[in-house]
C-alpha cells in the first residue's frame, strides 16, 4: 500500500475516522493540519484541477453558513471558491487524502481504497 498525506483538522470526526482506518490497515501517513500549517494556492489549485472546486468547497459546514452572507450577489466560480478556501480553510471538505495514485475527498472509504 502507498503512504499518504491526510489534510484536515484534528478535531474533525471525518478526519479522525480516516486516520483510525489508516492506522488499523497499517497504511503509513502524515497529517497536515490546516489550522497550524494552512494550505497554499498551488496545492489547492492542483486539487481543484483533479476533483473540481465544487467537490472541495464544503457548503454544508458551519463556517460556510457563517460567511455565506459576505458573498451574496457574487458569482461563485473557481477563482472565488479558491480565495474563500484559502482564507477559510474550514470550508475545504475534509479529509483530503493524497497518494501517488490520486486524491480522495471527504469520508469515502471506497475512494480511499482506490488510491492506496
Amino acid at each position: 500500500m502507498n503512504s499518504c498525506t491526510v489534510f484536515g483538522i484534528p478535531n474533525c470526526d471525518s478526519v479522525k475516522k480516516v486516520c483510525t482506518w489508516l492506522k488499523e490497515n497499517d497504511v503509513p501517513f502524515t497529517f497536515h493540519n490546516y489550522k497550524t500549517a494552512s494550505i497554499d494556492k498551488q496545492t489547492l489549485s492542483e486539487w481543484s484541477d483533479a476533483v473540481g472546486w465544487e467537490k472541495l468547497l464544503n457548503k454544508k459546514g458551519t463556517t460556510w453558513k457563517k460567511i455565506a452572507p459576505d458573498y451574496e450577489g457574487k458569482i461563485l466560480d473557481e477563482n472565488l471558491a479558491g480565495d474563500i478556501m484559502l482564507e477559510h480553510t474550514s470550508t475545504i471538505k475534509r479529509p483530503v487524502v493524497i497518494t501517488s495514485k490520486g486524491i480522495s475527498v471527504g469520508l469515502d472509504f471506497e475512494a480511499l481504497k482506490s488510491i492506496l
